[in-house]
């Protein structure tokens, strides 16, 4: 029985991962499970980096972000679906971020969205894939 699902998402895709919300809330539906949501954003903490930004550049990222984040949800799920849902912004990459907000919140399921993959996906291996590769709870794609 599923307990928590982690639906990841990219907010700078717009709608177009509305299509795994929906999933990921049906799956969420079928146990009753607890359904939480996770972008992320990249780290621009490095010394070097930061130094571009205002000092209080991450902190506005991360509440725009969630507000978008929010805002994605509502539009995908309905207002009152979005009511009890977990809305997550980490920083860092994002494979690895996902996998740590998974353990965190001992999610049983993962959910998240892959494209076509191009001969670079290949090389590189896109952040479906990795998160396939090492996460320890299962990983369902929805394509």
């Amino acid at each position: 029985m599923t307990k928590s699902v982690l639906c990841a998402v990219d907010i700078s895709n717009g709608d177009h991962d509305a299509p795994v919300l929906k999933q990921a809330a049906r799956l969420a539906d079928l146990d009753g499970a607890q359904l939480d949501v996770v972008t992320v954003l990249p780290d621009f903490g490095e010394r070097w980096v930061s130094g571009f930004f205002e000092p209080d550049f991450h902190e506005k990222a991360v509440a725009e972000a969630h507000d978008q984040l929010v805002h994605l949800c509502a539009a995908a799920l309905g207002e009152d679906r979005n009511a009890s849902i977990r809305h997550v912004v980490a920083t860092g990459t994002a494979y690895q971020e996902i996998l740590k907000t998974a353990e965190g919140a001992g999610s049983d399921l993962i959910v998240i969205g892959a494209h076509t993959p191009d001969l670079k996906d290949y090389l590189l291996g896109p952040n479906a894939a990795r998160v396939v590769r090492h996460s320890s709870a299962s990983v369902y794609v929805v394509r």
